[in-house]
């Protein structure tokens, strides 16, 4: 520096040479880097017998896919190896459910479905709420989801909250209601634990009802005597009892009587003893029909009413018995009632976003202050008839 010159003025604190501010390394984008390598964490698991290991992966590793969308990870399987990566909460759940999933088939043998992934992951999540890997669960806390067994499809655990609370008010109470969308195993269910009762001897009979109530078509253009016109109505129940029981075993208790199924109207004038009773589809019922089969119920008995109050079929202006069944009876001794949601589908992941965006649109029409349409009236006589 010559004489004469103005020294150079240090640069301020926190500040660079050139006047800008100096941002430590940790807020850069090499920092951000390191801190989400330290966030990543890899699981490894090996399961001892391969032919396990592909029911747990799935048909074309499908299994594997939906627990990879369902929890953010990637997971790569190969033989009877997985590998795992993803945040370390991510991936600690994921092995507890291919854990899960490994001890079920192996309980099993059975294929195991998209469906017993997303009732596992549940399960996974109850444990991590409940306790961790070092503590025992408190009194009364559960970490696994109730079941049913029946001998044809040996034990069926439930595959969310809502299921595992249904199958613990089934045991619970000799009148369960259970209300909810389509696709929640609410029929299901219910006839796998009609199913258990029977075969383990604490009924003598199974009885399933359903309203002969039509959606949309006419029961008159179906062809067939009385019995094959109402068929159609109860194939879901057929469909639910051959799922659970040997088809030998279901025609042999059809023929014998230890089996009926039968619409509601059949029901009026009997008492129902030592009999596991189901009546399915219950939002079609009207108030009175309700009432006639809410009172057949006799000694060493139970009932089951399963319904979804957003698909009544009954005429415009007509009260379904279920709703009206529900508020009555809350609170009484000896009823349970279980009312499933949107997120308890089961049945398909397309379904459970159908239901959803139905409810979605319900509530947003109601919030606007406007009726649902769902029950259009008579056309207008002002104007010509279509």
């Amino acid at each position: 520096m010559r004489p004469g010159d103005t020294p150079p003025r240090e640069p301020a604190a926190g500040r660079s040479p050139r006047g800008r501010e100096a941002r430590p390394l940790a807020g850069s984008f090499a920092g951000s880097v390191a801190g989400a390598l330290r966030e990543t964490a890899e699981v490894a698991i090996t399961f001892d017998d391969n032919r396990l290991a592909s029911l747990v992966f799935g048909q074309f590793d499908q299994n594997v896919a939906h627990l990879e969308r369902r929890l953010g990870i990637v997971a790569t399987a190969l033989g009877n190896h997985v590998v795992v990566k993803g945040s370390p909460d991510a991936t600690e759940r994921a092995r507890l459910v291919l854990e899960g999933l490994y001890a079920r088939a192996r309980q099993g043998g059975q294929p195991l479905s998209v469906g017993d992934v997303d009732g596992m992951i549940q399960e996974a999540a109850r444990q991590g709420n409940l306790f961790s890997a070092d503590e025992a669960p408190a009194d009364g806390e559960r970490a696994q989801f109730d079941q049913i067994a029946t001998r044809r499809r040996g034990a069926v655990r439930a595959r969310n909250a809502a299921q595992d609370a249904y199958i613990r008010a089934l045991r619970a109470h000799e009148l369960v209601f259970a209300e909810g969308p389509a696709g929640t195993g609410k029929t299901w269910l219910a006839v796998g634990y009609a199913v258990s009762l029977l075969e383990q001897g604490h009924a003598e009979r199974l009885i399933l009802s359903r309203p002969a109530v039509e959606a949309g078509e006419r029961l008159g253009f179906l062809p067939g005597d009385m019995r094959e016109k109402v068929d159609p109505y109860l194939r879901p129940i057929y469909d639910a009892l051959y799922d659970f029981m040997e088809a030998r075993h279901v025609d042999r208790g059809l023929q014998t009587g230890m089996i009926e199924i039968a619409p509601l109207a059949f029901m009026r004038g009997r008492t129902l003893t030592n009999a596991v009773v189901l009546l399915d589809e219950a939002q079609n019922t009207t108030s009175m029909q309700m009432k006639m089969f809410l009172t057949r119920l006799g000694e060493n008995s139970r009932m089951i009413v399963t319904g979804d109050p957003s698909q009544i079929d009954l005429p415009a202006g007509q009260k379904s018995g279920l709703v009206e069944a529900t508020r009555i009876l809350d609170g009484v001794e000896g009823v349970g009632r279980i009312t499933f949601r949107d997120v308890d589908v089961v049945r398909h992941d397309l379904v459970r976003r159908i239901v959803g965006a139905y409810e979605a649109d319900a509530r947003a029409t109601i919030e606007a202050g406007h009726a649902p349409q769902d029950r259009p009236g008579p056309p207008s006589r002002r104007g010509p008839l279509p």
